[in-house]
């Protein structure tokens, strides 16, 4: 794994601007174009210190030119870099297999290459509405969702086992001792086909603890998937003097550092006070203090084998639309500790 001081001569930033940055220190102020170079280069030093996939050769004709289309503008993928990670992978993955790279614009909804040209195949990156899949269709019969399956009779796709990943971190905790887990993240989000829907995650959080005769609907910190609206809801539960778990499930990264900042700033300590666990394991779960166990969604295979399916598909058009569900794995770092009251 990259660290501070690798970041640090890499992009030329001090390491306490970047640990700063990397913490969400709501007193730091730096641009957009500071903070994307620092999300930026710790996804991509993570990625090089960690085995390099082999550059595929199978037949295929190496000048396939892959069109990304992105959910996120690049403003609010400084927000929640995890699709600045997805996307990033994905064009190291093209790179791997010598394929070139095309980012589609977006206008009121509609995506269009910036100039007009024809690419080999169509990698959409999140989740899309009803009438974006319809554009993106059209603009390519080779289309793969990452991250989402909006429709898998048509269009192949790489998603996660977020029921696997919430049941693996809740054993996690019940097996160190903890028994008052709460849930940090948003009661609805968006659906396959960007519609409002309950937030999975958060349901297989209820559905599990509820099962093991544990649930207290005391402990669902309803919040967004930010870092600044995680601290409100967890510092206004803290100062209100009402009854904290002993461990936290957050939905993202974003909300677990959200909440280490919470604690801190009401003297409180992480894993000391409060036990936190993260959902996505980017780099920046390594980077932040303390360095956070992990749900790892294993963004670096995800992006590759949504790729590796562009350029079977376009291979064999006649191939069945495949839907790729990743399992996730736990990471042990040192936000848990075993529960002292």
């Amino acid at each position: 794994m990259s660290t501070l001081k690798e970041l640090a001569e890499y992009t030329g930033f001090s390491i306490t601007t970047i640990s700063r940055v990397l913490n969400n220190d709501p007193t730091m102020s730096v641009s957009d174009a500071t903070r994307a170079k620092i999300l930026e280069a710790a996804g991509k030093l993570h990625y090089r210190s960690s085995t390099r996939p082999r550059r595929i050769r199978t037949g295929a004709p190496s000048s396939l030119r892959i069109a990304i289309a992105e959910m996120l503008s690049p403003a609010e993928q400084l927000v929640d870099p995890y699709y600045l990670y997805l996307k990033n992978y994905a064009e190291q993955r093209c790179c791997d297999c010598g394929y070139s790279v095309i980012h589609l614009s977006e206008q009121a909804g509609a995506y269009r290459a910036p100039v007009p040209t024809s690419f080999d195949g169509l990698l959409a990156i999140g989740i899309f509405s009803e009438a974006q899949i319809q554009n993106l269709s059209a603009l390519s019969s080779n289309l793969v969702f990452l991250d989402s399956a909006p429709d898998e009779l048509k269009f192949p796709s790489v998603v996660l086992n977020f029921q696997l990943g919430v049941e693996q971190a809740l054993d996690y905790l019940l097996a160190r001792g903890h028994r008052y887990i709460g849930f940090l993240g948003p009661d609805r989000k968006l659906d396959q086909k960007k519609r409002p829907a309950p937030e999975v995650r958060r349901q297989f959080f209820i559905d599990y603890m509820t099962r093991k005769g544990l649930f207290d609907p005391a402990f669902l910190f309803e919040a967004k998937m930010t870092s600044s609206d995680a601290r409100a809801a967890l510092s206004a539960r803290i100062q209100s003097g009402g009854a904290l778990p002993t461990a936290l499930l957050a939905a993202n990264e974003e909300a677990a550092i959200g909440a280490c900042a919470a604690l801190r700033e009401n003297d409180l300590h992480v894993p000391r006070d409060m036990s936190i666990i993260s959902f996505n394991d980017t780099p920046l779960s390594t980077l932040t203090d303390p360095p956070l166990t992990s749900v790892s969604t294993h963004v670096a295979a995800m992006s590759a084998t949504a790729v590796d399916l562009l350029a079977r598909s376009r291979r064999d058009a006649d191939a069945l639309p495949v839907k790729i569900v990743v399992p996730p794995s736990l990471i042990e770092r040192e936000s848990v500790y075993a529960p002292i009251r």
